[in-house]
């Protein structure tokens, strides 16, 4: 690892938010083509790449100097892609036929109870939101509600891709401490 490097991650631990951006742009790359060949969805692959550099900003203060920066991003972005492979299993139903074939069919699904706790976890969730400033607001709802992507999002704020997935990273941190408080 360079000594650069080393000095804008010594600033991100101290909480400067430019070395923040300056990490994930040196690293976007690096983890974004990572998880794409593996996950082969631009979405997905961007959804990700955000909760990687998410939870790595805030569990930067557990880096260890002795490894690289990359390959402790690549793994945390392992991880958060397995737990995502994990998330994404279905139940399956057995049809049993009278010639004794059988027909696996997913269950997708939700019971009654699923769609109520969905709808009260939907509403806690709206007014956390609203604790938000407004642009925090506007760039959640257009990715998770209208779930437009991050160039999208670019084009309807007008803004540059990487300023949207800081803004993205930052508004989903707020919101994190929201709802922890």
């Amino acid at each position: 690892m360079t000594k650069k490097t080393l000095e804008i991650i010594n600033k991100a631990k101290n909480g400067n938010q430019s070395a923040y951006k300056a990490l994930l742009n040196m690293f976007w790359k690096d983890v974004y083509l990572f998880l794409l060949i593996k996950i082969n969805n631009e979405d997905e692959t961007e959804d990700i790449t955000i909760k990687t550099f998410a939870k790595a900003f805030d569990k930067l203060h557990t880096f260890n100097e002795k490894y690289t920066f990359k390959t402790w991003l690549i793994s945390i972005s392992k991880n958060i892609y397995i737990d995502h492979l994990r998330k994404q299993k279905k139940t399956t139903i057995s049809i049993h036929k009278n010639d004794d074939s059988v027909f696996d069919i997913q269950d997708d699904t939700p019971s009654v109870e699923d769609k109520i706790i969905t709808e009260q976890n939907l509403a806690k969730l709206l007014a956390y939101i609203k604790k938000l400033k407004p642009h925090y607001q506007e760039i959640i709802h257009l990715r998770y509600f209208q779930e437009m992507s991050y160039k999208e999002i670019a084009t309807e704020l007008n803004e540059p891709m990487n300023n949207v997935k800081v803004k993205l990273l930052r508004a989903r941190k707020l919101l994190a401490e929201i709802i922890k408080t």
